[in-house]
């Protein structure tokens, strides 16, 4: 992910409406308590293949931050914790969805497993990724989830470039002439398998932190980030920031860069691991108390 890093260090070089605050990092990594390295879920005896399968489904359709306001909601839950226990209890009760089955999903079979509406716009862009994932197992791995993993031969970021490549996964940026690979979910999927013990990868630390709009949103209520007055306006008012737009590709690469000078200033630390920390830090009730930029996109 080097090529991210470089092109996340120029994009905060040149950017008009966010700028990293360096010289409150070593202070503010110093006071960053890091989460322990995770064990894995004990309670989770499914066989690899099955562990795999959810989380590949899941981080297939690891967006929709921009509409999550819309969503019907589990009591106490975000966006995020909605889809992600709605999938599970489904997977529970009927097994994991096939390869074929993911190809042969439309709306109304997602909004039935979420408790959605079938009309909610995000329903049909589940459906599409799902397809295309299931695409891919079945013709490229033989319809078996954890061969996926497997074919990154013990590389986080092999896999990341692998699921990267596909369009369930895609998520790339441009900022004047430079590309910006964010892969957000595609990293994310790498390391969520790690963690549930189905993905022995040798290079969880040469991950990124995966680029969405709560991460940057911590960061800039803990000082780490400034935001121009008028984009901080257009968030508060609820304006949606398009995708791909320079506003939002500096908040996401100026992020991305944060972290990696929090994790410089850190030794030891790994991004994934902070990503998690201030992710989750994101839901407290200081944080949830102001708006963060929404953008309608399939990258987060």
């Amino acid at each position: 992910m080097d090529d991210l890093r470089r092109a996340c260090a120029q994009v905060a070089e040149r950017a008009r409406s966010v700028r990293v605050q360096t010289t409150v990092i070593p202070r503010y990594a110093a006071g960053l308590g890091l989460p322990p390295a995770p064990a894995g879920d004990a309670s989770d005896t499914r066989g690899r293949e099955a562990k795999a399968a959810f989380w590949l489904t899941v981080d297939a359709i690891n967006f929709g931050s921009g509409w999550f306001p819309t969503l019907r909601k589990r009591d106490g839950r975000s966006g995020y914790h909605t889809i992600a226990a709605g999938l599970r209890d489904h997977f529970d009760a009927h097994g994991a969805w096939s390869p074929e089955e993911l190809i042969g999903l439309d709306a109304g079979a997602t909004a039935a497993a979420f408790a959605q509406d079938p009309a909610h716009e995000l329903m049909e862009l589940f459906a599409i990724s799902l397809a295309d994932l299931g695409r891919h197992v079945a013709e490229e791995h033989g319809g078996s989830f954890s061969a996926v993993i497997d074919a990154a031969h013990g590389s986080a970021v092999g896999l990341a470039r692998l699921l990267g490549g596909w369009s369930c996964f895609a998520d790339c940026s441009r900022y004047d002439e430079l590309e910006v690979p964010f892969l957000k979910r595609a990293q994310i999927a790498a390391a969520d398998l790690a963690r549930a013990g189905v993905g022995q990868f040798s290079d969880v630390d040469r991950l990124t932190m995966f680029a969405d709009n709560l991460v940057p949103h911590v960061l800039r209520q803990d000082g780490v980030l400034h935001f121009e007055p008028e984009l901080i306006r257009r968030i508060d008012m609820g304006e949606l920031i398009e995708q791909g737009s320079p506003e939002e590709v500096e908040i996401r690469a100026c992020t991305v860069h944060a972290v990696e000078l929090i994790v410089a200033a850190r030794p030891g630390t790994r991004a994934a691991d902070v990503d998690e920390l201030l992710w989750t830090r994101g839901g407290e009730p200081v944080y949830k108390a102001s708006p963060r930029h929404r953008s309608p996109c399939t990258a987060y």
